[in-house]
C-alpha cells in the first residue's frame, strides 16, 4: 500500500537523522533522544496525516526536535510529548496554511469541475484532502489542537486532556464543535 511505503520513508528520515546527531550531541542534551526515540513514530503518524508530503514531514519533524533542542537554552520543557506535538502540530498548520496561499488561485478551475468515473477522480480526491486540510488549519486553535490529536495523531482522550490541560469531557466537546465547523465549511466547498 502507497500509505505503508510513505510511513517508511518518513520514519527512515527520522531514524536516518537520530543516527547522525547521536554522536554530536551533548550529555546533558541525550534527553532529546530519548523523546526521538520514545515519540517519533507517533509524531510521524501525524504529520502525514495532516501533510501528506515525505519532505515536508522530515522538515517538520526536524524542525520540532530543534526547536525543542534549543527550548529555552537547551532545557528539557516538562512536558516533552506535549511540547513535541503542539511544536510539529505548529509548524505543519503553517506549511498547511502557505500552500493554501501559493494554490489559491488554481483553486477555481478545479472546484468547478464536476465529478466524473475518470482518471481525473484520483485528482479530485487529492484536491478534497488539501481542501480538507486548509479547513482544519482555519480551525480555532483549541478545536484544531484536539481534532490534530485524535483524528490525526491518533491519540486517546486521555493523552490529549494531559497534553493540552483540560478535561477528557471538553477534548470531547472541542472535537465535535469542530466536526461540526469542518462538515459546514466543507459542504460549502461542494
Amino acid at each position: 500500500m502507497k500509505w505503508a511505503s510513505m510511513f517508511g520513508k518518513a520514519a527512515t528520515c527520522g531514524s536516518l537523522w537520530d543516527f547522525a546527531v547521536a554522536d554530536t550531541v551533548a550529555e546533558s542534551q541525550r534527553w532529546i533522544l530519548t523523546a526521538m526515540r520514545q515519540h517519533g513514530q507517533e509524531l510521524v503518524t501525524m504529520l502525514w496525516r495532516i501533510l501528506g508530503n515525505e519532505q515536508d514531514v522530515c522538515d517538520v519533524y526536524q524542525d520540532t526536535f530543534l526547536q525543542l533542542a534549543h527550548h529555552e537554552g537547551g532545557r528539557k520543557p516538562r512536558y516533552v510529548k506535549a511540547y513535541v506535538f503542539r511544536t510539529a502540530n505548529n509548524i505543519a498548520i503553517s506549511i498547511v496554511r502557505r500552500r493554501i496561499v501559493e494554490r489559491k488561485g488554481l483553486a477555481g478551475p478545479v472546484a468547478g469541475r464536476k465529478e466524473t468515473n475518470s482518471p481525473a477522480t484520483e485528482l479530485d480526491a487529492k484536491y478534497l484532502q488539501e481542501v480538507l486540510r486548509g479547513c482544519i488549519a482555519r480551525l480555532p486553535e483549541h478545536l484544531r489542537d484536539v481534532v490534530m490529536l485524535r483524528d490525526l495523531g491518533e491519540l486517546s482522550y486521555a493523552q490529549i486532556s494531559r497534553m493540552l490541560g483540560i478535561s477528557t469531557g471538553t477534548a470531547r466537546v472541542y472535537r465535535c464543535k469542530a466536526i461540526r465547523l469542518l462538515s459546514a465549511w466543507m459542504n460549502k466547498e461542494e
